[in-house]
């Protein structure tokens, strides 16, 4: 009887084991997804500005020797402009779904809503307004916490900013060498 009851503890304790791992693999897995749809969604929003539009940006002050400190940059890249964007991106994770990879079990998430209108497979894709809000809670978190990162590099234009700032600047996806990349 003793021995029984030993058994069904180690069970249980290995169960209890199990769902702790796995919901921690479903945390990192929305933290992930949210990184590269905020990415994603960055990015063509900053490709639709017309790349010719330019903002003034620096010190209207005059200085003693009568010049000033300003400098033109590409609007879509100016710092008011990406500080706009990061405030209404979050709400676009309302457009994506979740995909689960059978052989890995592991969750990315897809826009489900065709910015060009051409026809999506959509038939794996689960939608469901709990991802939704989860994808919108965490990418709202990744703007609070990470503004200065995101910033610093949709500033600038970047290759591989997805790798780059998902795994390597603020380790939100540690297996993304395992995540095709898409493109846009």
């Amino acid at each position: 009887m003793e021995k029984h009851f030993y058994i069904v503890i180690i069970c249980a304790l290995m169960s209890l084991h199990f769902l702790l791992i796995q919901g921690a693999r479903q945390g990192q897995d929305i933290k992930c997804g949210a990184c590269r749809a905020l990415v994603d969604e960055m990015e063509w929003a900053i490709s639709q500005i017309d790349p010719k539009k330019m903002i003034q940006t620096g010190s209207f002050r005059i200085n003693p020797d009568g010049s000033q400190s300003v400098r033109e940059v590409p609007f879509s890249r100016s710092e008011s402009h990406l500080l706009e964007l990061m405030e209404e991106v979050c709400e676009k994770m309302n457009d994506y779904g979740e995909l689960v990879d059978p052989a890995t079990n592991r969750k990315t998430y897809v826009r489900h809503a065709s910015r060009d209108g051409t026809a999506m497979d959509l038939s794996d894709v689960a939608f469901d307004s709990r991802v939704s809000s989860s994808l919108k809670f965490a990418c709202e978190t990744i703007v609070e916490q990470h503004e200065d990162e995101l910033i610093e590099f949709f500033a600038h234009e970047t290759d591989n900013v997805k790798d780059k700032l998902c795994s390597k600047r603020t380790d939100l996806c540690d297996h993304a060498l395992k995540i095709p990349h898409d493109e846009l």
